[in-house]
């Protein structure tokens, strides 16, 4: 059996709800990551913001980059796993969230988180087909 912590990326790299967008976005382009776990000072998971989310919800609405946080974007968490979750049950929470990126906590406190890209180099094709089905098949 295939857990998140053998499939996870451990060495990620976070924010705090407090930086800047401009932070994030300078974060992102230095590390060619497109998305940040926002962390509360105590380091408690708050949410994860996303370039998109950069662009779109904060330039595009007239945010100033330099003074506006991410904690005011940083999209909710829907779901989290732990790290012994079964890789069947990672691609079934991915895929009912319709999300690409879950965090996996423990002790509530992020160790690592999934991507498309952890799963596509770790779990079989037809699993990988499976999870991209449910996330991009839909209407």
């Amino acid at each position: 059996m295939t857990t998140a912590r053998e499939i996870m990326t451990a060495a990620m790299h976070t924010v705090t709800e407090d930086q800047s967008l401009a932070e994030a976005a300078t974060l992102m382009r230095d590390q060619g990551v497109g998305a940040l776990p926002v962390l509360a000072a105590d380091g408690s998971l708050r949410g994860i913001v996303t370039d998109r989310d950069l662009v779109v919800r904060g330039l595009a609405e007239g945010a100033d980059p330099a003074s506006t946080t991410v904690g005011s974007l940083a999209q909710g968490i829907v779901s989290t796993i732990t790290p012994d979750e079964d890789v069947d049950r990672i691609i079934d929470t991915m895929g009912d969230q319709q999300i690409k990126r879950l965090p996996v906590l423990e002790d509530g406190r992020l160790v690592g988180m999934i991507s498309e890209s952890d799963l596509a180099r770790n779990v079989s094709d037809d699993k990988v087909a499976h999870f991209v089905q449910m996330v991009y098949g839909r209407g």
